[in-house]
């Protein structure tokens, strides 16, 4: 196992880390299957923006509803759209693999996105699609009570933290989202680091800093 994370480390480019065992510890909170099942209805048939024109399927949200751990992304992408799940993909494997490597897993994390629907041709979101969307995502970070929150990419972190700051202004630093002051961290989006493989490393030194941030 531990051979298999020094695979996965290297190919997301750190070359050297030294890492610390942790068991994962659930939060307090019961899941509420009825409250889960009620919110994923209204999301599968909201009409509130124009993107549900556009869209093969809502994308709710993968994981666990009690976990420590919340991700999210700014929107759905095509194989998003296609699959109905987040982060699948390229984007997706890889950001699995940056989950293995921080001693987790993609079921024992919970991995969102801003908005629910896809908007066309991967574009940003426009502001008023997130004001229609956001609600939901609130509900699910209630409901989830999470440590954690991971901000994955500048457009997820401006939503999150309310904010126009450059990512370079953004990771590497540990902020605070809602009244409950949930640590929140930023990193770079998969997408862009498949692009962009020298930024890799950055990534372990923000995941670093979010573990800190709740041992």
């Amino acid at each position: 196992m531990l051979q298999n994370k020094k695979d996965i480390l290297k190919k997301i480019g750190i070359d050297v880390y030294h890492q610390r065992k942790k068991s994962i510890e659930k939060n307090s909170n019961t899941d509420q299957p009825d409250v889960w099942s009620t919110l994923k209805s209204n999301v599968s048939s909201c009409k509130k923006c124009l993107l549900h024109k556009t869209r093969t399927q809502t994308v709710f949200g993968v994981g666990d509803t009690n976990a420590d751990w919340l991700f999210i992304g700014e929107a759905p992408g095509k194989d998003e759209d296609i699959k109905g799940e987040p982060f699948v993909g390229r984007a997706g494997r890889l950001l699995n693999e940056i989950i293995f490597a921080s001693s987790l897993s993609r079921e024992s994390v919970f991995i969102a996105n801003i908005l629910k629907c896809r908007p066309p041709k991967n574009r940003d979101p426009h502001q008023d699609e997130v004001s229609s969307c956001i609600s939901y995502l609130q509900q699910q970070i209630e409901l989830i009570n999470p440590k954690i929150i991971i901000a994955v990419g500048k457009i997820a972190a401006q939503q999150l933290l309310n904010t126009d700051k450059s990512m370079s202004d953004l990771r590497g630093y540990k902020h605070s989202f809602g009244e409950n002051n949930i640590p929140l961290i930023v990193i770079y989006h998969p997408a862009y680091l498949l692009r962009s493989p020298t930024q890799k490393s950055k990534v372990w030194s923000d995941i670093t800093l979010a573990k800190a941030s709740i041992d």
